[in-house]
């Protein structure tokens, strides 16, 4: 696996003690924030296995909410996160879970203000390296080596292919596709990686589309 992406680490400098429990730890919290498209005013952070073991030790706290904060993994801020975010009127609860979850270093964020919630559950895999292994209930696997677009619609005939659409056409090519659904029907997920960075602009033609409820994107 390369490391190329926003989720991967960008040089040498990092703060924290650990690649996994904190580098990995704040590039969870800053892709809740980029699906969630603005800064929240409050998080559920609900700590797994080893994280939940020694998140106040190795920082993983810290790095999280500083992800939130949208600071990157060498951003000096990182250290005084919890203090910023109180600042800021940035609620934050942390929970220490019991279940043993398939990895060890896993974390579920709720997080939310009074225009709506997010919740996801990422898992910090090594080296700084992540997996989104869950958005909103829907099970998915984004590892973050490409620029990825999250789309959340009603699932309904045609809105696939109008995505797709407006790709094509902007000369967008998709390199993966993955879409979710809990009922037939009802709300849908796509997860598309994509071979270049999405300009906002297309993602706002996206957003116009029919049955087309949010959409955010996660740059490499």
């Amino acid at each position: 696996m390369k490391y190329r992406s926003v989720f991967d680490i960008i040089g040498p400098v990092m703060i924290g003690p650990s690649s996994s429990h904190t580098a990995g730890a704040a590039r969870i919290g800053r892709a809740a924030r980029s699906i969630f498209g603005r800064e929240p005013k409050w998080a559920h952070i609900y700590f797994y296995g080893s994280f939940a073991e020694t998140y106040r030790g190795h920082g993983t706290d810290v790095a999280i909410v500083g992800g939130l904060l949208d600071f990157d993994t060498f951003d000096e801020r990182i250290k005084r996160s919890l203090e910023i975010a109180a600042e800021k009127g940035l609620e934050i609860h942390f929970h220490k879970e019991a279940c043993v979850p398939d990895h060890p270093n896993t974390a579920r964020l709720h997080i939310g203000d009074e225009e709506g919630e997010l919740e996801l559950v990422g898992v910090s895999i090594g080296g700084g390296k992540i997996e989104i292994d869950e958005i909103n209930g829907f099970k998915i696997r984004l590892t973050g080596e490409h620029p990825s677009i999250i789309v959340i619609n009603n699932d309904r005939f045609g809105a696939i292919a109008n995505v797709a659409h407006v790709l094509a056409k902007n000369e967008i090519n998709i390199g993966y596709m993955q879409v979710s659904r809990k009922e037939k029907g009802k709300t849908a997920l796509m997860t598309i990686e994509t071979d270049q960075n999405v300009d906002e602009t297309i993602l706002d033609e996206i957003r116009k589309l029919p049955n087309i409820l949010h959409v955010a994107k996660i740059n490499e």
